[in-house]
């Protein structure tokens, strides 16, 4: 963890309001269900976790999504704001230990793709064994209708399986790169406001 002093607490917080503003941002994709939307949030998170290491990280994942619940609320009964909570964490933890071994640019792009890695394998199989299940359950829907919306988009879907092959990890494998891509064209400009 760093050090709490005011001014990483004021950094931690800006960080996660932005988050949050990109949190609301949605864009669906064509290949995935409407449950599926990208974002960016993951940018403040990792801004945060190059500048100030995985402790300050894991603070803003978590300080994202509370806010997100109290200023929108759910939707999901919770799964969702829990699934962005635990894959975030999949993407930045490794990104931000990687990165702090050795504060270069070829060891960011080095903890980016083990981060996006993570976050597509993580996403996968924490949606197949436990997220999807979940959210079928709260929301009262067969799985067999989330694998419907599935297939309405894409042929391939028939199954569970398939729905997280063809969905889920693509899904989390874009957020990755393009989250990545943000951050390796803007962190080295604003890494003096980061580090101040």
């Amino acid at each position: 963890m760093p050090k709490l002093n005011t001014h990483t607490l004021v950094k931690v917080a800006i960080l996660s309001a932005l988050s949050v503003v990109l949190m609301m941002l949605e864009i669906p994709l064509p290949f995935a269900p409407a449950f599926y939307k990208l974002d960016f949030s993951e940018v403040p998170v990792l801004l945060g976790a190059f500048s100030l290491g995985p402790g300050a990280a894991v603070l803003i994942e978590l300080l994202k999504n509370l806010l997100y619940l109290l200023l929108r609320g759910t939707a999901t009964a919770g799964v969702g704001e829990l699934a962005n909570f635990a894959v975030g964490l999949a993407f930045v933890l490794p990104a931000a230990l990687l990165y702090r071994r050795r504060r270069s640019r070829r060891q960011a792009v080095i903890g980016l793709a083990a981060g996006t890695v993570c976050i597509t394998l993580a996403g996968a199989l924490v949606n197949y064994f436990v997220l999807l299940p979940a959210y079928s359950a709260f929301m009262g829907l067969p799985l067999d209708s989330l694998i419907q919306m599935g297939t309405a988009v894409n042929r391939h879907i028939t199954s569970l399986g398939t729905l997280v092959v063809f969905a889920t990890a693509p899904f989390n494998l874009v957020k990755g790169l393009f989250c990545s891509l943000i951050v390796l064209l803007i962190y080295k400009k604003l890494s003096p406001l980061l580090h101040r």
